[in-house]
């Protein structure tokens, strides 16, 4: 079970009935039933907007979302899916905050759930730093669904993987 690194962490049920599904060639064929619609949301522009309106729509108070966009890089170099980098610069005698987003750029062709997961995952972190209970149910409270899309884009992940080996 070394080719199911997205997964380690789930239960051994879990990881067994992913390897089945792999086994059989039916991982991808589950997904797309389950998640048929890809999303249109191909631009950096177009991910900022989006990203802004989940984050209006949910974390109003929060620091403002200075920048959002596809990093091709992000995968390959520090295995994240997305990452939230928030800089305090000094500006006179106030400080400033920069809250910026950087998702996969493989997640371009992922189904819009995988992409709301990994957005709704790095809006989190604007509240909550850390990945503890209250991460989490923020997350929840954003995304009802938010503990079995990560499964599925886990699972996706993987069978993405295996494709195009």
């Amino acid at each position: 079970m070394n080719s199911l690194r997205y997964i380690t962490g789930y239960p051994t049920q879990i990881q067994q009935q992913a390897q089945v599904l792999l086994d059989q060639g039916k991982l991808g064929t589950y997904l797309h039933q389950r998640y048929p619609e890809k999303h249109d949301i191909q631009g950096d522009k177009a991910l900022f907007q989006y990203a802004t309106n989940l984050k209006q729509q949910y974390l109003r108070k929060a620091p403002p979302l200075s920048k959002a966009y596809y990093d091709a890089k992000l995968k390959t170099v520090s295995q994240a899916l997305g990452m939230h980098t928030r800089q305090t610069r000094i500006h006179g005698n106030k400080l400033r905050s920069h809250n910026s987003l950087r998702i996969a750029s493989q997640f371009k062709t992922a189904p819009e759930a995988f992409l709301r997961m990994i957005v709704i995952h790095e809006l989190a972190h604007f509240k909550e730093t850390e990945h503890n209970k209250a991460f989490y149910q923020l997350c929840s409270h954003m995304e009802p669904d938010y503990h079995q899309l990560e499964l599925d884009t886990r699972l996706w992940l993987l069978w993405q993987d295996t494709d195009n080996s």
